[in-house]
């Protein structure tokens, strides 16, 4: 697996919104540092952690590889969702660490805009290591 491979799984894993899709990208102690303070670590927390995006609807991946080794790469990724619950929302809102937005009971949920950059490093034909820095907002 190299870059380009990893990131078509990934689009399919995140729009598919499949956990098991997910966690087979990864070797069985592959790790997914989805913040700079927080990894999961092999299939069973990969899966747990993916399990989240089953709170997206309408989930639209576009990615470019930005630059690629025989074991490594980085690309850039841009994800759209509907956020389907009420759940996400608050798992969203508590990450901002503000309240960018003011909802009342009742208002309709955002759809998401997430910006990002992943780091992936390859052995044997599994991703072994995954860090993502990124950034989400409301879409206007």
């Amino acid at each position: 697996m190299d870059i380009e491979a990893f990131m078509r799984g990934y689009k399919a894993a995140w729009e598919h919104r499949d956990e098991e899709m997910f966690a087979a990208l990864f070797a069985e102690e592959g790790e997914y540092h989805n913040t700079p303070f927080a990894v999961q670590r092999g299939h069973d927390q990969l899966k747990a952690y993916w399990r989240r995006v089953k709170l997206q609807e309408e989930v639209e991946v576009q990615y470019e590889v930005l630059s690629q080794t025989s074991s490594e790469g980085v690309a850039h990724w841009h994800v759209t969702y509907q956020v389907a619950s009420e759940e996400l929302f608050q798992i969203w809102a508590k990450s901002t660490g503000t309240n960018l937005i003011s909802r009342k009971p009742g208002d309709p949920l955002p759809r998401m805009v997430l910006d990002g950059v992943l780091k992936a490093q390859f052995e044997k034909g599994l991703c072994r290591q995954c860090q993502i820095w990124w950034h989400s907002q409301p879409q206007a």
